[in-house]
């Protein structure tokens, strides 16, 4: 009996598929670029502020504008993914970073360094959209919260490969080191441009075409069985609007459901009692991850050790790897407990740690503030270490479980452009602080902006805890369902 139960191995349905792993990987790749563009830009600052001769004022709205650009490239990728389809948006997004990265490279001043800035922008809007709705669109719920936490793989890994840049570069001269920091980017996005076309198109949105023929033959794929690929096909056609008995290769479908109209008046003018708590819950967690204020450790984390007392401009940049380490260390750890803890459970726990590091932290630099120019070891070491406590909680929970949650819950015909809503609210949130943290510490004292971003933490926590049902092991279908008649219920039954 043992040899037998051995061999059979388990369900077929709880396998991990290697090449829906293989396309969501592929897609996560632009993550990695994007990731990069953020992490390089913390340590470029300290060098092109001091070529080009620019102040906190130009530091802060070049640390900022990607993301007010992000935010009208999220907006029209929406849009785009619904016509031109996943798999091409991803191309469209690479096309565009590779020429922001040159014009950034190249770059002979201010002026020119902001225009590429602001085409990089707008891929990075494009690939925050695209990849997580399209890993989550190929994979199956056994394994689509460890699939879609991927980009956040790719953001984490290329951040530390650009606090890595950073300090790589850092001995070059000066009009050279931070210029060849950005233009770098231009060679991944041309390579990720050519291999995401070997990649398939996502079945859902195959479906929403009337491509129903080409979306069963990748649906077999990428599940592990032809009874789950056939209940997948089954539950998406339905929940396109498609005859469940429809045999037909190519069937028309109506175009005013997707990517119209119809959509946007669905869901901001007449939405559902489930469309309207899928919304506020998507747009609202993309809200809170910037709201506690991770980009000001991200961008200015320098800035954040300089004062605690850390001096040595290469003691800075190797204080700001660590940052980048702890990031893509609990990045990696979450996406194994994203599909057996729970996003729920996660996001509490993650608030929980952010709250308390984020007070540590505020604590610490309020007392090296107030003993003006004098190191006091102690301070600076807990500073150090409740930044990276920081870092490691928001990685855990936040970080991925925002995209992942939101990518999951919003049904397939409000999928694209209501996630463009969140991702326009996230970028908005990014640019805000981002362009804002130095004047806000100036005014508050850096121990202030932390404690200011601790208490917004506490009313995250309690957002979550409010509002959102798990939703681990369910399928895109059946999330309408679950916030609309069970989603109380399954609030009661989750731990906490």
């Amino acid at each position: 009996m043992t040899s037998t139960t051995a061999a059979a191995g388990p369900p077929s349905d709880e396998r991990f598929n290697a090449y829906a792993a293989a396309c969501a990987i592929v897609a996560s790749m632009i993550s990695i670029i994007f990731g990069y563009d953020t992490g390089v830009m913390s340590g470029a600052m300290i060098f092109i502020k001091e070529d080009l001769l620019i102040n906190d004022t130009q530091v802060q709205v070049l640390a900022g504008i990607l993301n007010i650009c992000a935010l009208v490239g999220s907006l029209m990728a929406g849009r785009i993914s619904d016509y031109i389809g996943r798999r091409y948006t991803i191309v469209l997004a690479s096309v565009i970073f590779l020429l922001g990265s040159i014009l950034m490279g190249w770059s002979p001043d201010y002026a020119v360094l902001i225009t590429g800035r602001c085409v990089a922008g707008i891929g990075v809007g494009f690939a925050l959209l695209i990849a997580p709705v399209y890993s989550a669109e190929v994979s199956s719920a056994k394994s689509r919260g460890f699939l879609t936490s991927l980009p956040e793989w790719g953001i984490a890994i290329g951040i530390l490969l650009g606090y890595i840049s950073n300090v790589a570069c850092a001995k070059l001269p000066l009009r050279l080191g931070w210029r060849l920091m950005l233009g770098v980017a231009a060679a991944p996005s041309l390579i990720l441009a050519i291999g995401i076309l070997k990649m398939p198109e996502s079945p859902r949105w195959l479906i929403s075409q009337g491509k129903l023929g080409e979306a069963r033959k990748i649906l077999l794929k990428v599940s592990n069985s032809l009874e789950e690929a056939e209940k997948r096909f089954l539950d998406i056609k339905i929940a396109a609007g498609i005859d469940e008995n429809c045999k037909d290769e190519v069937v028309e479908v109506s175009k005013k459901e997707s990517g119209g109209k119809g959509v946007w008046k669905e869901l901001l003018l007449r939405p559902t009692p489930a469309v309207r708590r899928i919304l506020v819950c998507a747009v609202g967690i993309h809200f809170f991850e910037h709201a506690v204020g991770i980009e000001a450790v991200v961008l200015y984390s320098p800035r954040i050790f300089k004062s605690a007392g850390v001096t040595d401009k290469h003691k800075l940049l190797l204080a700001t790897v660590g940052v980048g380490l702890t990031k893509f260390a609990f990045i990696v750890l979450s996406t194994f407990l994203m599909d057996r803890v729970g996003r729920r459970r996660l996001l509490l726990t993650s608030f929980t740690g952010i709250i308390g590091a984020l007070t540590l932290l505020g604590a610490c630099l309020t007392i090296v503030e107030r003993h003006h120019g004098e190191k006091i070891l102690w301070a600076l070491g807990l500073s150090i270490a409740s930044t990276y406590a920081f870092v490691a909680f928001f990685n855990i929970g936040v970080a991925p479980v925002t995209w992942v949650y939101s990518s999951e819950i919003l049904p397939l015909r409000l999928r694209a452009q209501g996630y463009s809503l969140g991702v326009a609210v996230n970028r908005l949130m990014n640019a805000l602080i981002s362009m804002t943290f130095i004047s806000l510490y100036k005014a508050i004292t850096i121990g202030g902006a932390f404690f200011l971003f601790a208490g917004v933490s506490l009313v995250g926590w309690v957002f979550v805890y409010a509002l959102f049902p798990e939703t681990k092991g369910r399928s895109l279908e059946e999330m309408e369902e679950l916030f609309g008649g069970e989603a109380r219920k399954s609030q009661g039954e989750a731990h906490v």
